[in-house]
């Protein structure tokens, strides 16, 4: 049952998905539109040698995923959480995320770049909202003149929006580094004509394409 759980959704775990009822939707349905939202923040960490070396996401839940998802889990102090008592959550999170590759894709110079398993995660809990922290390191530390990172669910089954407060940062960059970055279009006059008609096709392999948010890093 978790490994069908976990195709729906790399984020979800065994108690929210009965609570939400995410085993009662075909995955056809599920791809059709968002079930989960994410607010993100993403930090991209470099060597002094300027390399880098890879990403820090914290990605906010939605207050009802939120809610199912701490369902069972018990703590010292009602409706307070400290990370020992989230430590098992947090795990089946970061290791539910490694089939969907951690919805982060990233390109140095034009060539795609790989992650290692996820380190340092953990979650917290603030005003009613859970929130993972994790550090995604590449696999190959790398100097780059171009760095292009995307960040989205190619399902669409989670929706990734970014803070409006510095939703991106640099972190140990070399000065001359700038960044940009790109919130996705508003897709849903392009998702009514592809209608459900391309859903139930299973042309929808990456819809979630369409929403990515995109990072760009130009260094000279």
């Amino acid at each position: 049952m978790g490994i069908l759980i976990r195709r729906l959704i790399g984020v979800v775990l065994l108690a929210a998905a009965l609570a939400t009822g995410v085993l009662l939707i075909g995955p056809r349905a599920a791809q059709a539109h968002p079930h989960v939202w994410i607010t993100a923040t993403s930090e991209l960490l470099y060597a002094p040698d300027g390399a880098i070396t890879g990403v820090r996401h914290a990605w906010t839940f939605d207050d009802m995923f939120s809610t199912y998802a701490l369902q069972g889990i018990e703590s010292k102090k009602k409706g307070v959480y400290s990370h020992e008592e989230l430590a098992a959550l947090a795990q089946t999170n970061v290791e539910s995320l490694k089939e969907f590759a951690y919805f982060t894709f990233a390109k140095a110079d034009g060539k795609k770049q790989k992650f290692e398993e996820p380190v340092d995660y953990f979650l917290d809990f603030r005003d009613g909202l859970l929130t993972l922290h994790f550090t995604l390191p590449l696999k190959t530390p790398i100097k780059s003149k171009e760095l292009a990172l995307e960040v989205f669910d190619p399902t669409f089954f989670v929706d990734f929006k970014y803070a409006d407060k510095d939703p991106v940062k640099l972190v140990g960059a070399p000065a001359a580094c700038q960044t940009s970055f790109q919130r996705p279009n508003d897709g849903t006059a392009s998702a009514q004509r592809l209608g459900e008609q391309n859903f139930m096709s299973g042309d929808n392999s990456n819809f979630g394409a369409m929403f990515a948010n995109k990072i760009a890093v130009a260094c000279p």
